[in-house]
């Protein structure tokens, strides 16, 4: 009786040693594993020790791997496609492999950068927000400044992943200085209102000073002097120049994990 005592001991304590061994391990991959893949050579070593730590940190806030690719793309691949293979290959995902994740690909070849989110990145992170993010990154692409592009990425996706879906983002009713700029204009008017309210009446009006018996109209003059009429052509729209959007958007790689999108020249 003992005896039998004494394994289920030990065999409980072996067990619960063992989970706690792969529970450590699954923890230690996950602070370890990677999200920034500079494959360009874009970036210094200290650059990439940043951004993985940025996106750490933003991913651990909103339970998304936030990912970046750059590549030379030396096959000449669809940038898509190329997106949509790197996914199901390398499988990211906070939550489980292949899972919730805004990916961001620089395609230095063609010059496209595509803003990608998958499950809870694309929820949050849909066409029309991941368009306002690459918007918003495509300058300083442009300019080289590829470090502060991937940071700007990281921080405006989780930002916008803060608002619920179908919400534009960079509405100006969610501006914070709108805000109090909106609130104060309200209180000064409650207490522009409750002053005049509390202040004498004017009884003084037009009819005051007015002479019903002695005042009349004299003369009435009606007199035309021409109509004009000038016509102006209605100018185009079209090259109204702005980063454009072209294709891209969203669809779904050959592993069947569907997603949003925004692809644009930088």
């Amino acid at each position: 009786m003992r005896n039998n005592f004494l394994k289920s001991t030990l065999m409980m304590a072996v067990f619960f040693l063992l989970s706690l061994l792969v529970f450590t391990t699954a923890a230690a991959n996950s602070s370890e594993k990677q999200r920034i893949y500079d494959d360009a050579g874009l970036l210094s070593e200290s650059e990439v020790k940043k951004l993985e730590a940025l996106a750490k940190k933003y991913g651990a806030k909103r339970n998304t791997d936030f990912i970046i690719l750059t590549t030379n793309n030396e096959e000449g691949k669809d940038t898509k496609k190329l997106t949509q293979d790197f996914y199901d290959q390398q499988a990211p995902g906070y939550d489980k492999p292949n899972g919730n994740t805004v990916m961001l690909t620089l395609d230095m070849k063609k010059r496209n950068v595509y803003v990608v989110g998958f499950y809870k990145g694309k929820k949050y992170l849909d066409n029309e927000r991941a368009d306002l993010v690459r918007k918003k990154i495509t300058p300083d692409l442009s300019d080289g400044h590829y470090d502060k592009a991937f940071q700007s990425f990281i921080k405006t996706s989780s930002k916008y992943m803060g608002f619920r879906p179908g919400v534009n983002p960079e509405n100006l009713f969610f501006n914070g200085w709108f805000q109090i700029i909106a609130s104060l204009g309200i209180a000064l008017a409650a207490v522009g209102i409750m002053a005049f309210n509390t202040g004498g009446r004017v009884t003084v009006n037009a009819r005051t000073y007015h002479d019903q018996e002695n005042t009349k109209v004299k003369q009435r003059k009606d007199q035309y002097i021409r109509t004009k009429t000038t016509k102006r052509r209605k100018p185009s729209n079209k090259n109204s120049g702005g980063s454009a959007g072209f294709g891209g958007g969203g669809g779904t790689t050959k592993g069947g994990h569907s997603h949003s999108g925004s692809m644009g020249k930088f």
